[in-house]
């Protein structure tokens, strides 16, 4: 904004001719100077000024100019910059009730310390760079009370002084929300788990409260603030003064209606209905019929409020069957599951019961039962959620079943996967996948086909129909208990949005070590950074199958 200013400025003082100015200056000055002047060119006087206005910006006050031509010919002006003034002497004080751990650790973060070339640029940012850690950490009230740059143009020195009133220290106070309709103000508490009455006031912790509530399924629109209209001196001499938070509720029922496809289970229709206030308890309901060509699911999951503990209870059931591979299954299942952040790790603990009958084509139908209490840990730390170029995703879960407690089969099912992505140069990334299983049983006969292990497909093994990797049963393919799969994929950023991948996939599912025999896929693939995540399609080569697979996937971290 400052440079299109001085531009318009320059336009507006020069004089129209036929001549144009030629500039000779040194290459970062030419850079500086050439976008914003004129093609017409002016009198030496007005065109010095205006320079020096530009070059005083960067820290040059003295700068020596040399003009010939004129008339018609075009205005030549050889430019000497001159020295550039550094930071000589920085004078700074924080005032208020500032903790002097945190006064210290604002003075030693000081952006423009002495021997710094002067630049107007990084003035400003210096000084509102305390004035925003100030704002953003217990001092909501904090002002830069003064400041000056006092510049010595025959020693090229500059003294910066910056003086800060911190204001009062703040704690939260209590919760106060408007905007509610049918849900009582102890639905917003359950997930105040940052913004509590006396603790320190942080806008970070205020951002958490506004976020968790955005997220959760009864509010569209949330604003959470500060009320510093009429805050309470509390005896250590802090500040105590309220949260708003104002809110939106989403509708009481919402239907949907939508299509898609998946290349590793056909195309799709779908139908949901949805509503956060069920029986009028605040208990959301999600429910809904999607019918594809591989597989048919119809559901209903009832969600809780967060507990005391910040753990999400929820209760659901399900009918599905598939024809995947040969093998045709029905299965009916109900369940319960907690959820809880335990720090950087979430945890779920969950109790499921189903019963699935399966048709191999070519052998008999199997039944199969299984209780089964399941505990899974998944650690997320990447630097974007949606479109990660650094960062690990793990995963591990450990379950099982036993004939004294309603299951068929005596069982443990552990599974865990990884994904690791590693920046490659300024852009492009290179992804490592890796995910292994082991059902310990004597048989894997009974045992539900969710707790035994298939392979292939988008998000396993490319080069491969979905599920085609496990074992034969008849002339169906069936689930094993071991599963191992690797995977490597390096993607090139063509511009912003495009992209090109190329990979290498390996892994199987198998009834016994002796039978591992890893299956290799590669190829190529197109990458878009879609608003809802990076949109993948991939054709792939599978070498034990001597077979071309396209797949195409929405490829957000799992």
């Amino acid at each position: 904004m400052r440079q299109r200013l001085l531009f318009l400025l320059i336009c507006a003082a020069l004089p129209l001719s036929a001549g144009a100015l030629e500039l000779d200056a040194p290459a970062d000055i030419e850079r500086l100077l050439e976008p914003h002047l004129p093609d017409e060119d002016g009198t030496p006087r007005r065109l010095q000024g205006l320079i020096d206005d530009i070059l005083a910006t960067e820290g040059y006050f003295s700068p020596n100019y040399n003009f010939s031509g004129g008339d018609e010919a075009p205005l030549r002006l050889k430019l000497d910059p001159g020295p550039r003034t550094h930071i000589a002497s920085v004078d700074l004080a924080v005032d208020g009730p500032v903790d002097e751990k945190t006064r210290q650790a604002l003075l030693d973060g000081w952006l423009l310390p002495v021997g710094k070339p002067f630049r107007q640029e990084d003035w400003n940012d210096a000084k509102q760079q305390i004035l925003a850690d100030l704002l953003a950490v217990e001092h909501p009230d904090a002002r830069l009370a003064d400041s000056q740059a006092e510049i010595d143009v025959d020693t090229r020195r500059a003294a910066l002084r910056a003086h800060y009133d911190a204001g009062a220290r703040y704690r939260f106070g209590e919760l106060r929300v408007t905007g509610l309709q049918r849900y009582p103000a102890s639905l917003v508490e359950r997930y105040n788990r940052s913004a509590r009455a006396g603790e320190a006031y942080r806008v970070d912790r205020l951002n958490e409260l506004q976020t968790a509530l955005q997220a959760s399924p009864y509010f569209s629109s949330v604003r959470a603030s500060l009320d510093r209209t009429a805050p309470e001196t509390l005896p250590d001499g802090s500040v105590s003064a309220p949260v708003l938070v104002d809110v939106s509720e989403r509708p009481a029922h919402r239907v949907g209606f939508g299509v898609g496809a998946s290349s590793n289970t056909g195309a799709r229709v779908e139908a949901s209905y949805h509503t956060p206030d069920l029986f009028n308890q605040a208990w959301a309901l999600d429910s809904g019929l999607r019918l594809e060509q591989k597989k048919n699911t119809l559901y209903g999951d009832v969600f809780l409020p967060p507990d005391d503990k910040n753990r999400r209870h929820s209760v659901g059931g399900m009918v599905e069957t598939t024809d995947i591979q040969g093998l045709r299954t029905e299965r009916y299942a109900v369940g319960a599951q907690s959820v809880q952040m335990r720090g950087s790790i979430e945890q779920r603990l969950s109790l499921n019961w189903q019963t699935e009958t399966r048709h191999p084509d070519g052998a008999a139908p199997v039944l199969s039962r299984a209780l089964v209490p399941n505990v899974m840990w998944i650690w997320r730390k990447v630097d974007n959620p949606l479109d990660p170029r650094r960062g690990l995703v793990a995963q591990f879960q450990v379950g099982g079943g036993a004939k004294a407690a309603l299951s068929d089969q005596n069982f443990v099912r552990v599974h865990s996967r990884s994904q690791v992505w590693l920046p490659l140069g300024a852009r492009d990334t290179l992804s490592l996948r890796a995910e292994a299983g082991y059902t310990v049983a004597d048989s894997r006969q009974h045992i539900p086909q969710d707790y035994l292990f298939r392979a292939g497909g988008t998000g396993s093994v490319r080069g491969y129909a979905y599920q085609s990797l496990g074992v034969k049963e008849g002339d169906a393919t069936v689930g094993g208990r071991y599963l191992a799969t690797l995977s490597a994929e390096a993607t090139h950023w063509l511009s912003q949005d495009w992209g090109v991948a190329a990979f290498v996939d390996a892994g199987d599912a198998v009834d016994s070590l002796q039978d591992v025999r890893l299956a290799v896929g590669y190829g190529l693939g197109a990458r878009w950074k879609s608003p809802a995540g990076p949109l993948g399609v991939d054709l792939a080569y599978g070498e034990r199958d001597r077979q071309v697979q396209l797949h195409f996937s929405l490829a957000i971290p799992f």
